[in-house]
């Protein structure tokens, strides 16, 4: 469910038409059209810092980690403890038949799976439940950065690839955080414990195992860098998957009726052969890494049990040492084996940190202002604005060049001029979603930067043409955000005003109705009519109409004017306008070319002049 909506760009820096092919399709998406892989970005960070910053978010359930950890050395201890007690009951009852041994077998064995189950459900519990905490806590700092993100981040970055990041990168994070330390905690100690008895049973012979860890480790190194480049990859190749497929879903009528299923089908096959080929990567890293260490361990197993064999033929050593020794050999091979493994999940654990650190670490909307703006009047003044997108390419135009211009409180000002004129980045810059490169906006003739976000927003409502409803009730869509608490009269009252209260009385639980995923249940007039009561409902002194009927039929269009001339009166009003006979009434219009600001009058004083006004009013009349 999406939350929250700003403007569009403004249309000289607009995407191309999504469904038309050629190079302006791959040229907004160059990570998803294209066939080849993908840059997979920066270089991996320094692994010791970020598994520092990573376990950072473990500290807060330090006492329950702990107690996995205490479950892991537990069961590890008990795995130990099965070859150091092989020698005395082989002895003592194969060999020495002792009645006693007889006895303790059964109270020894029962004894020791028994706390090693209980070890092992209270390790793994604990494991898991810190893991998913971590997780819980990583999404929701990822997603409260997200909200107050500047908008020109979501103008660099696909959703699709934010929602892979938000989902699927932070849940690899706990193969990181919290399993691979309990694996390593477990394993090392069983290790560690197993070595201890084979120091135990002959020191001479356990020699012979620790030749094997330098070459070990070198290996495991090397293996460490492909898997955390591949991981890297396999992550970004998830979210070029969640962005198609999110594009598909959201557009499919646009795919059926222009016959793009083949390009999408094809587009998707891409996307999804690269996550595999990455996938594959980190397959052959993985699985190349641990037969050769088992190579490596069963040479020098082999090697033991030769030399072993021979004492106990020379008898050196008894049967139930030898046992020992063989057992304790074998069931190093496991936690080894598993320890080898843990790399190719601590490596993809620590990209998907890299990731996921990569967006709560981006710097949040800036808010320098320290004023509250309080209840304004209305009056909005742009002194000398310039400004130029920041992605923008240098050598073209900035969108807006000395923009002077007011709008006196109570007064409907209209922005009029052709695609890529600057009409749309004026409406982003009152609001603050980008802030002037030149120049001041006042507000009451105060700095608009002096305010604070929240407090300058509160004075100003959003009707824009792209209308954005929640999955959520029609009385939840109406009064969102700060007006949540707002009674139920006060929200019935706004939608009389905006005219949708006789067709939300008619669904089928009126206002408690579920409306769908934007709104997809309503018609577009009642969508924007919803709009329009979110507006009322606000009461703000500043209203912005970003081209609120250019998408609707004529008979929707009426109503909703209709309604928009109430929500008008009295409030100082901004309207972007496509449809030259909507703003005719306005007090002042403003003709916008390249960013400029070319006449300014009323709709007869412009038409009289002739000029750039009168030639858009021709064209519209065909």
């Amino acid at each position: 469910m999406r939350r929250g909506g700003a403007l569009g760009h403004n249309d000289r820096f607009a995407p191309p038409v999504a469904g038309l092919p050629g190079a302006g399709r791959s040229a907004v998406l160059p990570a998803v059209a294209s066939s080849k892989e993908p840059n997979t970005g920066s270089p991996p960070a320094d692994s010791i810092a970020l598994y520092r910053r990573l376990l950072g978010f473990v500290k807060p359930y330090a006492w329950i980690f702990a107690c996995a950890i205490l479950g892991m050395v537990v069961v590890a201890a008990s795995e130990a403890a099965l070859p150091a007690v092989m020698k005395p009951i082989l002895d003592g009852t194969f060999v020495e038949r002792d009645p006693k041994w007889i006895m303790l077998i059964p109270v020894l064995l029962i004894g020791l799976f028994a706390v090693r189950g209980i070890a092992t459900f209270v390790g793994s519990y604990c494991t898991q439940y810190v893991g998913s905490r971590v997780v819980l806590d990583l999404r929701t700092r990822m997603f409260d950065n997200l909200v107050r993100l500047p908008a020109s981040f979501y103008e660099r970055h696909a959703s699709g690839n934010l929602i892979s990041r938000l989902t699927y990168d932070a849940a690899q994070v706990t193969t990181a955080a919290t399993d691979a330390i309990t694996i390593v905690v477990k394993d090392g100690v069983t290790i560690i414990a197993l070595l201890c008895v084979l120091l135990w049973l002959d020191w001479q012979l356990t020699l012979i195992v620790f030749a094997m860890a330098p070459l070990i480790a070198w290996i495991v190194r090397m293996v460490s860098r492909r898997l955390r480049a591949a991981s890297l990859g396999a992550q970004r190749s998830m979210g070029d998957i969640t962005h198609v497929l999110q594009e598909t879903v959201e557009n499919q009528k646009v795919v059926k009726v222009f016959g793009g299923q083949a390009f999408e089908r094809q587009r998707f096959f891409d996307v999804s052969n690269r996550m595999r080929r990455y996938t594959m990567k980190q397959v052959v890293a993985a699985a190349s890494n641990v037969p050769i260490v088992q190579m490596i361990a069963a040479i020098a197993v082999s090697t033991v049990v030769y030399i072993a064999a021979n004492r106990a033929m020379q008898d050196q050593t008894t049967v139930g040492a030898f046992i020992s020794f063989v057992t304790a050999m074998l069931l190093l091979t496991a936690p080894l084996k598993r320890l080898t493994s843990i790399n190719e999940y601590l490596q993809r654990g620590l990209a998907a940190a890299q990731t996921v650190f990569e967006v709560i670490d981006t710097a949040p909307e800036p808010d320098p202002g320290t004023v509250d703006a309080g209840r304004l009047s209305g009056e909005v003044r742009f002194e000398s604005v310039g400004f130029r997108y920041p992605a923008a390419d240098e050598r073209q135009p900035p969108a807006l060049e000395d923009i002077s211009f007011s709008v006196a409180p109570g007064e409907t000002v209209a922005l009029v001029g052709t695609s890529g004129s600057g009409k749309t980045t004026i409406a982003n810059l009152i609001p603050r979603f980008h802030a002037p490169a030149r120049g001041r906006i006042l507000f009451d003739g105060r700095d608009g930067a002096s305010f604070t976000l929240a407090s300058l927003r509160r004075n100003i409502a959003l009707v824009s043409q792209d209308v954005t409803l929640f999955n959520d009730t029609v009385a939840a869509n109406i009064a969102y955000g700060d007006m949540a608490a707002a009674p139920r009269e006060a929200v019935v009252a706004a939608a009389m005003a905006a005219g949708a209260h006789e067709f939300i009385e008619r669904m089928e639980s009126g206002y408690e109705t579920v409306v769908g995923e934007n709104g997809i249940r309503l018609s577009g007039g009642q969508r924007q009519r919803l709009a329009i009561a979110r507006a009322f409902l606000k009461d703000a002194p500043i209203l912005v109409l970003d081209e609120a009927t250019s998408a609707l039929d004529t008979e929707s269009e009426r109503q909703v004017q209709a309604a928009l001339e109430q929500l008008m009166h009295g409030r100082s009003t901004l309207v972007i306008a496509h449809r030259l006979s909507t703003i005719e009434r306005a007090d002042r219009i403003l003709v916008l070319s390249g960013g400029q600001v070319v006449e300014t009058g009323t709709h007869r004083e412009l038409l009289a002049r002739d000029g750039a006004y009168a030639r858009l009013q021709q064209l519209q009349e065909g």
